[in-house]
């Protein structure tokens, strides 16, 4: 029986694998992306995103999509309010788009994508468990059912953490000392109109010294909510999120001086709390030219989410490697160089500048060096 082999072989299918595939596409190269969902549909995409003019953006003129990722824009979500914990306000600004990062639904970007390549391109429900050189710059990839097929170009999309990256690098994600509860109040306006009126029509940033409320709304209405806590790796296996009361009193004693419209809402959430741990590769990560295999997104430079830059990274990622491919057709190698050496210094320096804002969000004046930060901007 013969092993099936695909020139070019995407592991993953989010923003960043997607961007790839329309690019090669709209250059008439095919690649085949592997994903470990079952579906498009098998689980939320997340809350908002804003996609920045000079990166996310870039990536989707590439992607010849542009014009339609303008019709996804949520209308005002550039608004953005700056709370101390006593939920005075120390900066507003209204969302008309001046800053130029509007903001999208990540779902919705990425039925854009998906929508935008040919049936089949993406193999749902194929766990990618390690793939192994056989050289040439060719790869085995081995899935979770057994299956193995073999590719000329493996690009590892798959996130924080890589099946793809041991192949190039030893190094695995660091907790970075900051972790998040999400929850979610549904119906906002109607439902929770005081958390509603704290969030406002885009951002919120409640701060104090190691903690804070980092809150948006979403284009349903709905508002998606992160408390954020500096706290060690274990905090939250202490927690029991299968009792949502007794997690959002936990939760609520690292916020027992803030103004009772901040603490509302965790206390006031609709549905479950999710954990999640903050992670980062290190500052700078990057690796030797290995043939035939390269990473994107968060598998080559995953960082914390402070400086907005995560989700745009990995778009023009994908759209920059393609771009390479589509011009070094015949010479992999090159088109991997080319692609690595800019890649390197722009995620080393969104890292830095990452890691900066977490410590800029949460340090003992919060919330002053964000509050900064914006008039340094407007001067």
């Amino acid at each position: 029986m013969s092993v099936p082999h695909h020139p070019i072989a995407v592991v993953g299918a989010g923003l960043g694998g997607l961007a790839l595939a329309r690019v090669l596409h709209v250059h008439g190269i095919e690649a085949a992306a592997f994903d470990l969902d079952p579906s498009p549909e098998a689980r939320v995409q997340g809350g908002m995103l804003d996609i920045h003019d000079d990166s996310g953006q870039e990536a989707l003129r590439a992607a010849g999509l542009h014009e339609e990722f303008l019709t996804l824009v949520h209308q005002g979500g550039e608004a953005m309010r700056i709370l101390d914990q006593n939920a005075e306000v120390h900066r507003e600004e209204a969302g008309d788009g001046g800053r130029g990062r509007p903001e999208v639904d990540r779902g919705a970007l990425r039925d854009l994508l998906l929508g935008s390549l040919p049936p089949g391109t993406v193999r749902w429900g194929a766990k990618v468990t390690g793939a192994r050189p056989l050289g040439g710059g060719r790869h085995e990839v081995t899935l979770a059912d057994g299956a193995v097929f073999t590719t000329d170009l493996l690009v590892g999309a798959d996130g924080a953490w890589s099946r793809i990256r041991p192949l190039l690098s030893a190094a695995r994600p660091a907790y970075t000392g900051v972790s998040f509860v999400e929850a979610d109040l549904l119906e906002a306006d109607v439902r929770h109109p005081v958390s509603a009126a704290v969030v406002g029509g885009g951002m919120l940033f409640a701060l104090g010294a190691g903690r804070g409320f980092l809150a948006h709304r979403e284009s349903d209405g709905s508002l998606h909510v992160y408390t954020a806590l500096q706290a060690p790796e274990d905090w939250l296996d202490g927690i029991d999120f299968a009792d949502t009361a007794a997690a959002k009193a936990a939760v609520l004693e690292h916020f027992a001086d803030w103004d009772k419209s901040l603490r509302a809402l965790v206390a006031d959430a609709d549905g479950v709390l999710v954990p999640r741990r903050i992670h980062a590769l290190p500052a700078g990560h990057r690796w030797d030219r290995v043939p035939g295999v390269t990473l994107l997104g968060d598998a080559a430079h995953l960082m914390s989410p402070f400086a907005g830059e995560g989700a745009n990274l990995a778009l023009l990622d994908g759209a920059e490697l393609g771009l390479a491919i589509a011009a070094h057709q015949g010479d992999t190698e090159a088109a991997l160089a080319s692609y690595e050496e800019k890649l390197f210094p722009r995620s080393e320096k969104s890292a830095a500048m990452s890691a900066e804002g977490g410590a800029l969000l949460f340090r003992a004046d919060a919330p002053q060096g964000l509050v900064d930060m914006f008039a340094a901007h407007d001067g």
